[in-house]
């Protein structure tokens, strides 16, 4: 087995008569909390495939780029054998707001290995999950116990949701007069989200559900426009 390096940024072809091979590593977990009390935080990457894969990881901050997010984790770069698992270590390494939750991206990508034997398709599974920085000034608190803080407003042809509160709120999914919004996604602390409507909607009826610091989905709450 090898690590062939143009292979690493994406794919590759071996030759011709070509078939999938699929990525087998799984994540522990869809998001990371930092809790602000603790030194760091760490999640877990299982490999229960029959070949070994190279892992990247990094962190980036919420609007990608070159800016360097306060955040180092080990190891960056590793090889996971067949049936192994190891666990990687978020720490913080600079200053973040101490009143308010803050949002990163943690990458970690899966380079499956190459066989000279075999004609296949080698794919590089990148995952994306949130890393959520919650300061130890702030009382952990489930975003199901925060819902009515936000407050629910129509913009022309969008949705506008403000959070007054100091926690990240992440949906699941949003409706209008029974019509599921497309791509939702979270609003930050202090901050307004927009997300587009449907077409022709005038109802003025918000159904919507939260994500919890696990991942699990809660209960549809509602809200008046």
């Amino acid at each position: 087995m090898n690590f062939p390096g143009k292979t690493l940024l994406a794919f590759a072809v071996i030759a011709a008569g070509i078939s999938a091979a699929n990525a087998g590593v799984i994540i522990g977990g869809t998001r990371v909390i930092y809790d602000g009390n603790k030194k760091e935080a760490s999640i877990s990457v299982n490999n229960p495939d029959s070949s070994p894969y190279l892992i990247q990881s990094w962190i980036e901050t919420l609007n990608g780029g070159a800016e360097k997010a306060p955040f180092v984790i080990t190891p960056p770069l590793y090889r996971l054998d067949k049936g192994q698992q190891n666990m990687e270590r978020v720490v913080l390494t600079g200053a973040l707001p101490q009143d308010r939750e803050s949002l990163f991206w943690l990458n970690i990508k899966a380079i499956p290995s190459a066989s000279k034997k075999d004609n296949t398709l080698q794919i590089a599974v990148k995952t994306r999950i949130k890393l959520i920085y919650r300061p130890a000034a702030l009382k952990t608190k489930m975003p199901e116990e925060l819902v009515g803080q936000l407050l629910w407003q129509r913009s022309g042809n969008q949705l506008v949701v403000k959070n007054p509160g100091d926690y990240i709120i992440n949906f699941n999914e949003i409706s209008v007069g029974g019509k599921k919004l497309d791509d939702v996604s979270y609003v930050l602390p202090h901050a307004t989200a927009k997300f587009n409507l449907p077409a022709g909607i005038s109802d003025t009826r918000v159904t919507y559900k939260v994500i919890n610091d696990y991942g699990g989905v809660g209960e549809a709450h509602k809200a008046t426009l």
